[in-house]
């Protein structure tokens, strides 16, 4: 436990027992493909150093972040792992990729140009990854760059590419057309490195299991339990659990406004928990109940006491948000006690869907005020 629950109003659980497996689940998905870890915005809000340390016990040997301040926690977790650097190669940055054996991820002309004049200074070809743009438009060299780049045999002497990736735009949409497009041109692109080894895949296109995976697949949300495929049952565990602790329950009757803005008129007598977390906390605004733009889209988004769901009440406020607990009966909940915002019983992707986002940003976003605990909870293969 990172604080202590007793002076917290909300807790989040990390089952590492839960994360492991669903790496080993996308490991068998990948076939005899490498299963390598994103652990990137601090492992997606679960803590880069106990999410590190369970995958690389497990037999994780190769782990993804954006940038090299989460790559030097890594190194210091899982000192003999491999972890490359997505976000690109700044020149001051590049000693401290050398000191600690971080791997850049080279995805522009000015970046290789960077890391080869750096190899020239040491005398040795320098370990480092090779991103080609496929057709997102976001990072990576272009296919002619690439080919540009291996023509120059001056340059590639001083460049030990250990890895070819490319990124798909789409691989949340099982069959999208630009996926398999984007796979052809990624072959391509392989061709003028036919000895280095392959990365496309995200959780997304592992999870579909169509000729992705390559040499190496990227897991990301899916280890952390998120829907990573659209319009299908997820597969994977949940990892995160999310709880908050009622600070009071207040009678209030039908026809009265609740919260600010007095956006929700109540329809019955009810009986309203407030709990402990709000935006600050990031439980998102947009989750609320009423008085939200996005409220025509999704429907509010729900908690539990026990296996009981509790609909959301009126607005989420700074530090305050409210469920109704009309239907549970008084002797049976009372302040102190502690609801489950997700997890169990509520999915994080429809908590994230009610907010008029996703899983990532959910996770992402989750505060630094809430009693962290790390628990091995097995009962699942």
């Amino acid at each position: 436990m990172s604080a202590n629950s007793d002076l917290a109003g909300g807790r989040l659980t990390i089952n590492l027992a839960a994360l492991v497996s669903n790496w080993r689940y996308l490991a068998k998905q990948a076939g005899s493909a490498e299963c390598a870890a994103v652990v990137k915005a601090n492992a997606y809000g679960c803590g880069i150093e106990p999410v590190v340390e369970a995958l690389a016990a497990a037999g994780c040997k190769t782990f993804f972040v954006a940038l090299p301040e989460e790559g030097l926690r890594v190194k210091k977790t899982a000192p003999s792992s491999r972890c490359f650097v997505l976000n690109g190669l700044f020149e001051d940055a590049a000693p401290y990729y050398l000191s600690s054996g971080l791997l850049p991820i080279l995805g522009s002309v000015p970046e290789i140009d960077v890391w080869h004049s750096l190899a020239r200074k040491t005398g040795t070809a320098l370990p480092c990854a090779l991103h080609m743009d496929s057709g997102m438009n976001r990072l990576g060299l272009t296919l002619q760059e690439l080919e540009n780049a291996v023509g120059d045999q001056q340059l590639m002497q001083h460049l030990d590419v250990q890895l070819l990736m490319t990124h798909y735009a789409c691989a949340d949409d099982i069959g999208h057309p630009k996926t398999l497009m984007q796979r052809e041109v990624f072959k391509q692109a392989a061709s003028l490195l036919p000895d280095i080894a392959l990365s496309a895949a995200n959780s997304g296109a592992n999870l579909q299991n169509d000729g992705h995976a390559f040499d190496m697949v990227r897991s990301g949300i899916a280890l952390y339990g998120g829907e990573a495929l659209n319009n299908i049952a997820n597969p994977m565990r949940q990892v995160a659990k999310l709880e908050a602790r009622i600070v009071q329950i207040r009678n209030a009757n039908a026809g009265d406004s609740v919260g600010y803005g007095g956006a929700e008129t109540l329809k019955r007598d009810s009986r309203i928990a407030y709990v402990s977390v709000g935006y600050a906390d990031g439980y998102q605004r947009g989750a609320s109940n009423m008085g939200v733009p996005m409220r025509a889209i999704a429907p509010a988004a729900n908690a539990a006491y026990g296996t009981t769901i509790l609909k959301g009440v009126g607005r989420i406020s700074m530090d305050l948000c409210g469920f109704d607990v009309t239907d549970i009966p008084e002797d049976e909940i009372s302040a102190g006690d502690w609801i489950e915002l997700f997890g169990d019983v509520i999915h994080i992707d429809d908590v994230a869907r009610a907010a008029g986002t996703i899983s990532y940003e959910f996770l992402t976003g989750l505060g630094n005020r809430y009693a962290r605990r790390y628990v091995n909870i097995d009962g699942q293969s």
